[in-house]
């Protein structure tokens, strides 16, 4: 058996051993998730999330009305869901939220779907650096 060294990557996690704590983050994984599905170069947003409306008829996470159309196949909606579901339960909790809102399109998505999945991509790009940090705690030691 052979000694490694404290793990720095693993599963797609970054794991960094600082004096004061243990930082966790995907900052590769969000790059090439970027890349994969071309927003790697979008305008970076700061909010998760758009405000939602409390009238049904303009909340935009309504489900499809009778005259929208369903993406086709050539949208990867699916694919981005699925990405987007491996950091929130990662590292990216404050986008759980608003994935796990999107995803409950999988079935029926629509262009209106496709534009929040894009501003969940923006938000990604302006904070790619965040991840989770768990402080030592030197009481124990």
């Amino acid at each position: 058996m052979k000694d490694l060294g404290r793990t720095k990557f693993c599963l797609g996690l970054q794991i960094e051993h600082l004096k004061n704590g243990t930082f966790i983050h995907q900052s590769n994984y969000t790059e090439k998730v970027l890349k994969r599905f071309y927003m790697d170069k979008a305008h970076p947003l700061t909010s998760p999330m758009v405000v939602r409306s409390l009238n049904i008829h303009d909340d935009r996470f309504r489900p499809r009305e009778d005259d929208e159309d369903i993406l086709g196949p050539e949208v990867p909606y699916l694919s981005v869901i699925g990405s987007l579901l491996y950091l929130a339960n990662s590292t990216r909790p404050d986008i759980a939220f608003y994935v796990n809102l999107l995803a409950r399109y999988n079935s029926c998505p629509t262009r209106r779907h496709w534009n929040k999945i894009k501003h969940i991509f923006r938000y990604l790009r302006g904070t790619i650096d965040l991840g989770l940090f768990y402080h030592k705690d030197t009481k124990l030691l």
